[in-house]
């Protein structure tokens, strides 16, 4: 499907978070995909958030909400006069705050189809009141991983046809192994030694401590290679020390936040994926492998589903440090083997994860959704339903 052949939809996303990160990476990626397609796109999002000032910056509607979990009732009111107002066709919510708050609004307004995204593969606190999300404020559920999807399914008692595995497409125009190398704080040249790196978000699930001890072990071993690694979202001080205890601070390179992730990937003869929790399919897996980068990756979450063993790259065992180590050291010595899992690496982002392969099956989905017949719509809560998920308003 190309751009003219979408429908015209209204589409808004809410995102609670004020952080950069992968999730809030797709809520743009799919705000300005169909904002190019001629779709109408809007976002609500906290007035302090990051995304409400790149939202903004790319002249996508944006509108303001707290989501004071004091102001509950009174913040529903005000964006159900406005979602009708506005009216929106779709709603898609991204966090646990804006999925209550959104949500409640949305089901208020009347809004023919409403979404909640999951991310991340995380165990819920409370399931019987998650169940609400998934159930009463959700008629159709979005997972970056099949792993997530089938935890969904099954925690939350959602028909098949009600949850769908879509990974964050990428843009295999910019992300792709012909381009500029970024400039980092390493050596380069013919004779300089391998770069190895990570690429994420500075949280503590991302698996850095894993990274320096691998680092360590090795370093002991005599192999001589360059690590850096890319990322903000907390203090960089906090992850030199890290890497210092670890006895590894004089050899790994820390650059802070970066936007040219495409030169970076480019920059890198490894890419190391050593989450520990939460992943889903982490986007900067799809990236490395449609820039034609080797990568290694944990077994953790959905990064198994992309990062095939043997085919597209290396999978080693969650929180194994030694084994972490030994496949760096085999992307680096098979060169053969790694460059044919570059290659399909490659191939495997155009055939089924581009940015345009995403959008054509959200399409699909609101199509299919919007275009049901009235009866088979899920109905909308009734008054005592929402007296219940208000009084659910603690775990907003």
């Amino acid at each position: 499907m190309n751009e003219t052949q979408s429908q015209q939809w209204r589409i808004l996303h809410s995102e609670a978070s004020l952080g950069w990160g992968g999730q809030e990476h797709r809520v743009m990626a799919e705000l300005l995909g169909f904002k190019r397609r001629g779709c109408s796109v809007s976002l609500i999002a906290h007035p302090e958030s990051q995304i409400m000032a790149r939202a903004r910056a790319a002249g996508i509607k944006t509108h303001a909400c707290t989501f004071d979990r004091r102001l509950l009732p009174l913040q529903v009111l005000r964006l159900a006069f406005w979602l009708r107002r506005e009216r929106v066709q779709i709603v898609n919510t991204h966090s646990s705050r804006d999925g209550w708050v959104v949500g409640m609004a949305a089901r208020l307004a009347r809004i023919p189809m409403l979404l909640r995204t999951r991310h991340i593969d995380v165990i819920d606190r409370s399931p019987k009141i998650s169940r609400f999300k998934f159930t009463l404020l959700a008629d159709h559920a979005l997972t970056t991983s099949r792993k997530i999807t089938h935890y969904i399914r099954d925690k939350f008692k959602l028909p098949e046809d009600r949850a769908t595995t879509l990974p964050t497409g990428i843009d295999v125009d910019h992300f792709r192994p012909e381009g500029p190398q970024a400039v980092l704080p390493v050596i380069k040249g013919a004779d300089a030694p391998p770069v190895i790196g990570m690429v994420s978000v500075l949280r503590s699930w991302k698996g850095h401590d894993v990274f320096f001890e691998a680092i360590r072990l090795l370093r002991e071993s005599g192999r001589h290679f360059q690590y850096v690694v890319v990322g903000g979202g907390a203090p960089i001080e906090n992850y030199t020390a890290k890497a210092q205890n670890h006895g590894v601070g004089d050899c790994v390179q820390f650059t802070g936040h970066r936007e040219d992730i495409a030169d970076v990937l480019r920059s890198l003869d490894v890419l190391c994926i050593p989450s520990i929790k939460h992943e889903g399919v982490p986007q900067i897996g799809l990236q490395a492998l449609a820039c034609g980068t080797a990568v290694v990756g944990s077994d953790c979450g959905g990064i198994p589903e992309i990062i095939l063993d043997g085919s597209t790259g290396r999978i080693f065992p969650n929180g194994n440090p030694a084994a972490m180590a030994a496949s760096i050291a085999a992307a680096v010595d098979e060169q053969e083997q790694t460059r044919l899992m570059c290659r399909d690496g490659r191939t495997q982002v155009e055939n089924e994860h581009s940015l345009d392969a995403m959008l054509d099956r959200l399409d699909v989905i609101y199509t299919r959704h919007l275009h049901r017949p009235a009866p088979c719509q899920q109905p909308h809560p009734s008054a005592p339903e929402y007296l219940m998920l208000l009084a659910a308003k603690k775990e907003v």
